[in-house]
C-alpha cells in the first residue's frame, strides 16, 4: 500500500493499512487513551510502514499557537552571535518550539523586513538585536498579543530588555591597563551610534577620568572593525603613541592582531585561540550563551501568560588576564 500513495501519508491512510477507524488512529497519534494494546501496536506498525508524521503546525495552530520564534541577530557568522543563537533554540526546544533566525547586518531596513516577515508566519514570540532605534512598527505586533525581548542593546521602545555591563567592563579593562603603569591608552572600537560601541567607550572615558588622566580623542578610533588596524597603525606612528590599546570587541581585537605590532592589549569580548596566542590576549569577557539563555527563558515567561512591566537585566562581564594586558609601558 506504501506504494500506492502519493505524497506525505496521511491519517486516513495509516487508518486503511492498520484496518480501523480513523479516530483510533487519532487516539494512538495523541497518546489518548481507549485503544486495546493489540489495535496500538497494528497501528503503530502502519505508521512505520507508511512513514507517516503528525502534521505539528495543524495541532499547534489549533491550540492558538505556532510554536516557533523569531531571533533577529547582527551576523550568524560572528562566534558572539552563534552563541546567542544556540542558548536561543536549546531553551525554544525545552519549551516544544522552533527559532526561525535572520541577520540584520546592521541594517534598521532589514531589521524591520526581517520581524515583519517572521510576524507574517505567525510566531508566537520575538527576540532581537536591535539595528537601530525605530521600532514603532512592532507595537501593532505587540498588541496583537505578539510576545518581544530585546538582546544585547535596548529597542526603541518598552519590552523586556538583556543586556551585558558594557560600561563596567569596559572601565575594568582599562583600570587594568592603568594599573600597569600605562597612562595613554588608545581606544579602537566599533561604528559610532552602535549602543555597545558607545557604552564601551563611556566606560574608557570613566576609568580614566577616576585615574585622573586626559582623555586624548587622538587616541580614539571607531568605525568598521576591518579598518582598525589601520587606526592603530596611524595612532603607533605620532610623535607622542599610545603605550596600550583597549579594543571594543571580538572582531576589532582580531583586527588589531593581524595588523602586525601588538602593543599591550585589554580586548572586550573573549574569541577562540586567545589563550593560545603568546603573549595570551587579556580580556573582559562577556557571557553571549547567558545573554541568550536569559531573553529567550524571559520571553518563554512572557508566553506562559507572565505579566508585569518590562524588565531590563543586565548580566556582569569578567575580566580574564593571560598576559598582553599585564605588559608594562
Amino acid at each position: 500500500m506504501a506504494d500506492s500513495i502519493r505524497g506525505r501519508p496521511t491519517m486516513k491512510d495509516v487508518a486503511a493499512a492498520a484496518g480501523v477507524a480513523l479516530k483510533t488512529v487519532s487516539r494512538v497519534v495523541n497518546g489518548e487513551p481507549g485503544v486495546s494494546p493489540e489495535t496500538g501496536e497494528r497501528v503503530a506498525a502502519a505508521i512505520e510502514r507508511l512513514g507517516y508524521r503528525r502534521n505539528e503546525s495543524a495541532r499547534v495552530l489549533r491550540r492558538g499557537r505556532t510554536a516557533t520564534v523569531g531571533l533577529v541577530i547582527e551576523d550568524v557568522a560572528d562566534p558572539f552571535y552563534s552563541e546567542i543563537s544556540r542558548a536561543v533554540e536549546d531553551v525554544a526546544l525545552r519549551h516544544g518550539s522552533l527559532v526561525l533566525s535572520g541577520s540584520s547586518g546592521e541594517d534598521p531596513r532589514r531589521e524591520r523586513e526581517l520581524v515583519l516577515a517572521f510576524c507574517a508566519r505567525r510566531v508566537d514570540g520575538l527576540i532581537i538585536v536591535p539595528a537601530g532605534s525605530g521600532h514603532d512598527y512592532l507595537r501593532p505586533e505587540l498588541d496583537a498579543g505578539v510576545a518581544a525581548v530585546f538582546a544585547d542593546r535596548p529597542g526603541g521602545l518598552e519590552a523586556d530588555t538583556v543586556l551585558c555591563d558594557n560600561v563596567g567592563g569596559a572601565r575594568t579593562g582599562v583600570a587594568h591597563l592603568i594599573g600597569h603603569g600605562h597612562r595613554r591608552i588608545a581606544f579602537l572600537g566599533d561604528r559610532r551610534g552602535i549602543f555597545t560601541a558607545d557604552e564601551r567607550l563611556r566606560g574608557y572615558r570613566r576609568a580614566l577620568a577616576e585615574a585622573g588622566l586626559p582623555a586624548d580623542e587622538s587616541l580614539v578610533a571607531l568605525g568598521p572593525p576591518e579598518e582598525a588596524g589601520a587606526a592603530l597603525e596611524r595612532m603607533l606612528a605620532a610623535p607622542d603613541p599610545p603605550t596600550a590599546v583597549f579594543t571594543g570587541n571580538g572582531r576589532v581585537t582580531v583586527a588589531v592582531l593581524r595588523a602586525g605590532r601588538r602593543p599591550p592589549l585589554v580586548g572586550f569580548d573573549d574569541f577562540e585561540l586567545a589563550d593560545l596566542l603568546t603573549p595570551g590576549v587579556t580580556v573582559v569577557a562577556q557571557d553571549p550563551a547567558g545573554l541568550g539563555r536569559t531573553a529567550a527563558e524571559l520571553l518563554f515567561r512572557r508566553l506562559a501568560g507572565e505579566t508585569g512591566p518590562a524588565e531590563r537585566i543586565e548580566l556582569p562581564t569578567r575580566l580574564v588576564p593571560r598576559g598582553s594586558g599585564e605588559l608594562p609601558p
